[in-house]
C-alpha cells in the first residue's frame, strides 16, 4: 500500500495506470485499524492489477475535505481518475472482494461516476 497525502495525492490517485482503492483512515481509529490487515493482503494478491493507497485524514486535510470525507474508515474506488463508488464503514474480506469486482469489473460499461479530481 503506498501513503499518500495533499501534494501526492494527485499523482498517485487520480494519474494512476490502475483502479485505486483509497483508504481515508487515522491512527487512532480502531475500526481503521481491523480492515487494515485484510486491506494488506488484498494489496499483495492484487498487485499490478489495483493499487492500493492509504489517506490520513490528519495528515491531509485538503484531500479529505474536498472529497467530503466525514466518516472512518472510507473507501473511495477510482479508476482513470473517476470515482466509481465509496464505501463507509469496516468492510469484511468476503464484502470487500466483491466490492471491488462490482467497481472495476472490466468491461462493464459503466462509467457511471463523478471526476475523482477536485
Amino acid at each position: 500500500m503506498v501513503h499518500v497525502d495533499d501534494t501526492t495525492f494527485e499523482a498517485e490517485v487520480i494519474r494512476s495506470a490502475l483502479p485505486v482503492v483509497v483508504d481515508f483512515y487515522a491512527d487512532w481509529c480502531a475500526p481503521c485499524k481491523s480492515i487494515e490487515p485484510t486491506l494488506r493482503e488484498l494489496a499483495s494478491r492484487l498487485t499490478g492489477r489495483i493499487k492500493f493507497a492509504q489517506v490520513n485524514v490528519d495528515e491531509a486535510e485538503v484531500v479529505t475535505r474536498s472529497f467530503g470525507i466525514h466518516a472512518i474508515p472510507t473507501y473511495l474506488f477510482v479508476e482513470s481518475g473517476t470515482e466509481r463508488g465509496r464505501e463507509v464503514g469496516p468492510i469484511d474480506p468476503v464484502a470487500f472482494r466483491a466490492i471491488l469486482r462490482r467497481y472495476f469489473a472490466k468491461g462493464s460499461g459503466a462509467s457511471a461516476g463523478t471526476p475523482a479530481s477536485r
